[in-house]
C-alpha cells in the first residue's frame, strides 16, 4: 500500500509545484492544450447553420435520443411523474419481499444472484431515496448557478423555456440508463455493487450479438469517466468554490489569496474520509447535504420572486414571448432554442450515462424501479433549480446582452448580486451553498471515476485505494492551479461519454420496455 501512496504523491507532486507558480502554470496548461486541443475541439464543434447560428453537434444525440424515448416509452416522463414519487417514498418496497423471476433468457445479471426474502437483504447498497441524491449531488451546482445566468444573458429570458423543454424531454434518458444500470450490475460476494453504462454496454449488447461492440464502447466510456471525474467533477468544481470563497472574504486582500492549495488541501481531506467508505458512506452525506441545499436555495428563490409578486407576470410573459419572438438575441428564435438545451443539457446530464452508475447500487428487485426514480433529476436540476435561479435573474433585471460574455466564476456573482439586491446577506449563504454542490459533486463523481477504474484494472483494494488517493491530490492541483485547458479537456471527456452511452441504451431500449411492463402489472 505504500508503494501505491508513494507512486500517486510521485506523480501529483510535479502538478502542485507548478501551481505555486503561475508562469509554469501557463507553461503546462499551453503545452496540454496544444495536445488535447483536437479532442476539445471534436467535442465540442459547432455546426455552422447560418451567421449567427452554431449549434454543438453533442446537442443532437442528446436531444433527438430523449425525444426518442419519450415517444417510446409513451411520455414516461410525465405518466410516470408520480408514480417515481411513491416510489422514492417507499410506496412499493414490499413488492422486493417476494421472489423474483427474471425475463426469460435475459438473467437481470450475470453476477451471483441470491435467493433473499427481506428489504435488508436485496442486493443493492442504499435506498432508492439515496440512490436518488448521490446522482442529483453531481449534477445540481455550479451548473444551475452561474451556466444559467449565462444562457439567459445570451439567449433572452426566452432560453428559459426551452431550458425547461429540454429538461422534461432528458427524463425519459435518465429513465432508460438507469434501468439498464440496475438491470446489468455485478454485485460481488461482499455486496459491493459495480455498475454502469460499462456493464450494460457488456452485457446488454452482448444478449443482442453485438459482444465485440459492446466491449469496445464500455472500454471507451470507462476511459472517459475517469478522465471527466478528476477534471470536470473534481478540479473544475474546487477551482470555482476557491474562487468564490476568495471573493466573498475580499479579493485580494483576502486572508486566503493566493493560498489555493490550502483551500484544495482542507477540502482533499474532507472528500478523502467521504470517499474511503464507499457508495454507502457518499449515500448518507449526499441524502443530507441535497436536500438541504436544495431546500435552501429554492426558498431564497422564492423569496425573491414572491417579494417581487407584482414582476411575476411579466418575467414568464418575457419567457415565453422570447421562446418565439425574441429581440436582439443572436439566431433569433434558433438560437434561444440552442441556449436552453445546451443549458439543460450541461446540467442534468441525461443521456451522458453518469447517473447510472449511483443508482446501480440501489436496494431493489425491479430495475425499472429504479428508472422511475431517476426520472426525477432532470425535473429536479433542470425544472425546479434553474428555472429558479433564471426568474430571480430576469425579474432582478440581470438577463442583458452585456452580460453574455460572463465565464463561470463571473456568472456566480452575477447571480449572487441578483439575491443580494433583495436578500443583502444571502452571498454569504450562496458561498456556502456552492461550497457544498461543488463537495457533493465530488464525492459523488469520485465514485463514477472508480468504477470506470474498477472495470478497467480490477476490484482490488490497492487499486482502489490508489485511483482514491490520485483523486484526492488533484483536489488540490485544482483548488491551487488555474489549468484552463485541462478542465477543458475533461469537460470534453464527460460529454465524449454520451457518444458510446446513447449507442448502447437506444439498441437496448426493447429489454427496458420488457422491464418496465412487468414492474407496471405488479403495482396496478
Amino acid at each position: 500500500m505504500k508503494t501505491y501512496i508513494q507512486t500517486a504523491i510521485a506523480m501529483i507532486l510535479p502538478f502542485i509545484s507548478f501551481a505555486q507558480d503561475k508562469g509554469i502554470d501557463q507553461i503546462i496548461d499551453e503545452k496540454f492544450g496544444n495536445a488535447t486541443g483536437w479532442f476539445v475541439d471534436f467535442i465540442f464543434y459547432k455546426i455552422q447553420f447560418s451567421e449567427n447560428i452554431q449549434i454543438f453537434w453533442v446537442l443532437f444525440p442528446l436531444i433527438l435520443g430523449a425525444t426518442y424515448f419519450t415517444i417510446y416509452f409513451k411520455f414516461i416522463n410525465f405518466t410516470g411523474f408520480i408514480t417515481s414519487i411513491n416510489i422514492v417514498r417507499g410506496k412499493y418496497d414490499d413488492l422486493d419481499d417476494h421472489e423474483v423471476t427474471p425475463l426469460e433468457s435475459d438473467p437481470i445479471s450475470e453476477s451471483k444472484n441470491i435467493e433473499l426474502n427481506k428489504l435488508k437483504d436485496i442486493e443493492g447498497e442504499v435506498t432508492h431515496f439515496q440512490a436518488l441524491t448521490a446522482a442529483l449531488s453531481a449534477t445540481v451546482g455550479l451548473g444551475n448557478i452561474a451556466g444559467v445566468a449565462i444562457a439567459v444573458s445570451i439567449g433572452g429570458a426566452g432560453a428559459t423555456f426551452w431550458m425547461i423543454v429540454a429538461g422534461f424531454l432528458g427524463m425519459a434518458s435518465k429513465f432508460v440508463e438507469c434501468t439498464l444500470g440496475v438491470k446489468y450490475r455485478d454485485v460481488d460476494e461482499n455486496g459491493t455493487v459495480y455498475g454502469g453504462p460499462m456493464y450494460y454496454l457488456t452485457k446488454g449488447l452482448k444478449s443482442k450479438g453485438l459482444e465485440k461492440l459492446g466491449k469496445f464502447l464500455a472500454i471507451i466510456f470507462a476511459i472517459f469517466v475517469i478522465g471527466g471525474s478528476f477534471g470536470g467533477g473534481n478540479m473544475f468544481q474546487v477551482n470555482q468554490a476557491f474562487q468564490l470563497v476568495e471573493n466573498i472574504t475580499g479579493g485580494e486582500t483576502s486572508f486566503i489569496h493566493g493560498k489555493g492549495w490550502l483551500f484544495g488541501l482542507v477540502m482533499a481531506f474532507l472528500v478523502g474520509i467521504v470517499i474511503i467508505g464507499g457508495i454507502k458512506k457518499i449515500a448518507k452525506v449526499t441524502d443530507k447535504i441535497v436536500p438541504f441545499m436544495v431546500v435552501i436555495y429554492v426558498s431564497a428563490s422564492l423569496f425573491v420572486i414572491l417579494s417581487n409578486y407584482t414582476m411575476i407576470g411579466d418575467a414568464f410573459a418575457q419567457i415565453f414571448k422570447g421562446a418565439f419572438s425574441p429581440e436582439g438575441v443572436a439566431g433569433g428564435a434558433i438560437g434561444v432554442l440552442v441556449q436552453g438545451f445546451k443549458r439543460a443539457a450541461f446540467s442534468n446530464e441525461a443521456g451522458v450515462g453518469s447517473a447510472s452508475i449511483a443508482h446501480s447500487a440501489v436496494k431493489t428487485k425491479y430495475a425499472a424501479s429504479e428508472g422511475m426514480v431517476a426520472l426525477l433529476e432532470p425535473f429536479i436540476d433542470t425544472v425546479v433549480v434553474c428555472t429558479m435561479t433564471a426568474l430571480v435573474l430576469i425579474i432582478t433585471g440581470n438577463v442583458t446582452a452585456e452580460n453574455s460574455s460572463l465565464n463561470d466564476a463571473q456568472a456566480i456573482l452575477l447571480t449572487s448580486g441578483a439575491f443580494e439586491s433583495v436578500i443583502s446577506w444571502f452571498p454569504y449563504v450562496l458561498t456556502v451553498a456552492v461550497v457544498l454542490f461543488a463537495f457533493s459533486t465530488m464525492i459523488s463523481w469520485s465514485y463514477y471515476g472508480f468504477q470506470g477504474w474498477a472495470y478497467l484494472f480490477g476490484r482490488s483494494k490497492k487499486m482502489e485505494y490508489l485511483y482514491k488517493i490520485i483523486f484526492c491530490l488533484f483536489v488540490i492541483v485544482g483548488s491551487a492551479a488555474s489549468l484552463g485547458s485541462v478542465i477543458g479537456f475533461s469537460d470534453a471527456m464527460i460529454f465524449a461519454m454520451m457518444v458510446p452511452n446513447m449507442v448502447g441504451i437506444v439498441i437496448l431500449a426493447p429489454k427496458v420496455k420488457k422491464e418496465l411492463l412487468r414492474f407496471m402489472d405488479l403495482i396496478k
